[in-house]
């Protein structure tokens, strides 16, 4: 690893999730606000809900089967390159990512069927990835 370089250690955490897609003038529903794993973002286009899948409504619009890998953290708000060391090795590697921050810490969203890549190519740059 060259000097600088960014390591990092991710879980990978038990669980299917889903991203979901409604519409921008479109009330929370309740099936986002359940237990596990929930991230809620409205923009002026839509809103973007993103759960457990075993939460979410088959009549709902939403890329189900993603797998989530959490970095390790607390990460301080001035740290500086983390997805940058995360996401290039998953490009290289033709992984999609759907990613989400939250204060502490980076979540990375990939189809259950790309982990195991997703994982050797996070390995082969140097990061711990733990379970799964």
């Amino acid at each position: 690893m060259g000097e600088g370089r960014r390591v990092l250690a991710l879980d990978v955490v038990p669980g299917r999730l889903a991203v979901a897609r409604l519409g921008p003038g479109e009330a929370e529903p309740g099936w986002a606000r359940g237990e596990g794993f929930v991230s809620v973002t409205r923009t002026p286009g839509e809103l973007s809900i993103v759960c457990e899948e075993a939460s979410l409504p088959d009549s709902v619009e939403a890329e189900r089967g993603y797998r989530r890998l959490a970095v390790r953290g607390p990460l301080a708000f001035a740290e500086t390159g983390i997805l940058a060391a995360l996401c290039i090795p998953l490009a290289a590697a033709g992984v999609p990512l759907f990613v989400l921050s939250t204060h502490d810490t980076d979540h990375l969203l990939v189809p259950e069927a790309a982990l195991p890549a997703a994982a050797a190519a996070l390995r082969g740059a140097g990061h711990g990835v733990h379970g799964g």
